[in-house]
């Protein structure tokens, strides 16, 4: 039998909204409200995400204000991502909802399996394998997270295609990521503070020669439409779910409002490293 769960779809919004978003959702499930979630969502305008660790010192704030774009840092690990022409995902639920239960690691290759064949549906031939070392020339602490893939995070031919953080609050689970549709994956280096200009251009060249987009493996565009309707059948079929359309309740609503207030717009926030 199918679990139900909810699936909502939010418009492009800014940074601080979306995490905030997410955040709230995770509440929402602590306190019983709501069934585990699929969020499929976007970004507007383009914004740099920080990792909960990262140091904000990663961050170019002129260079990011000079091109309009937003800087938020994410309740969740690793490094920076520049939020732009990509479809991201969110999940939600208690830890002990059979798909999330576990390790971190554990939860992580459920939930990969449905990535994974959301792709396929693509057309896009992407793997997820144990990363046992870094590829030649990696910096363990570079700022840019698709730069370097991490254990069973999704690739083609090697180059990281699927980023994704997860964290674990007495609430439950949340896990997000992001897959890169098309556009210049180098642009992130333009919001990132480099020693010299030199090292800015290294840091371009080895993300282009470790990370890829939809629209450069396949040679064509795929809209974001299409992107979520392959993940939405892909998590029901993989996950033997059902999964319901809805929106965010008033409690959501109302709580992401005051997340950004208090939290993700906040500097107190965003600059905590």
């Amino acid at each position: 039998m199918n679990t139900p769960w909810r699936l909502i779809i939010t418009p492009p919004a800014a940074g601080d909204w979306n995490m905030a978003v997410d955040e709230a959702i995770l509440e929402s499930s602590g306190r019983g409200e709501v069934p585990p979630t699929l969020r499929l969502f976007a970004w507007a305008p383009p914004c740099l995400s920080l990792g909960y660790a990262q140091p904000v010192g990663d961050a170019d704030r002129q260079r990011l204000e000079d091109r309009g774009w937003g800087l938020v840092r994410r309740p969740t690990g690793g490094r920076a991502i520049l939020h732009t022409d990509e479809l991201t995902y969110s999940v939600v639920g208690p830890a002990d909802e059979p798909r999330l239960i576990g390790s971190v690691l554990e939860s992580y290759r459920r939930l990969s399996a449905a990535l994974l064949d959301a792709l396929h549906r693509l057309d896009v031939p992407a793997q997820a394998k144990a990363a046992h070392s870094l590829p030649a020339g990696s910096d363990r602490k570079a700022a840019v997270c698709f730069e370097v893939p991490s254990n069973y995070e999704i690739t083609v031919n090697g180059k990281k295609l699927i980023g994704s953080a997860q964290a674990r609050r007495k609430e439950g689970v949340l896990q997000h990521g992001s897959l890169p549709l098309c556009g210049d994956l180098t642009r992130i280096t333009q919001a990132l503070a480099f020693a010299d200009e030199d090292a800015r251009a290294r840091a371009a060249q080895r993300l282009l020669a470790r990370a890829v987009t939809v629209e450069m493996v396949l040679g064509h565009p795929v809209t974001w439409e299409a992107a979520a309707q392959a993940y939405i059948a892909a998590f029901q079929c993989t996950l033997d779910l059902e999964l319901q359309p809805a929106e965010l309740t008033p409690f959501e609503q109302a709580r992401a409002i005051e997340l950004v207030r208090e939290k993700y717009g906040n500097e107190e926030w965003t600059g905590r490293v």
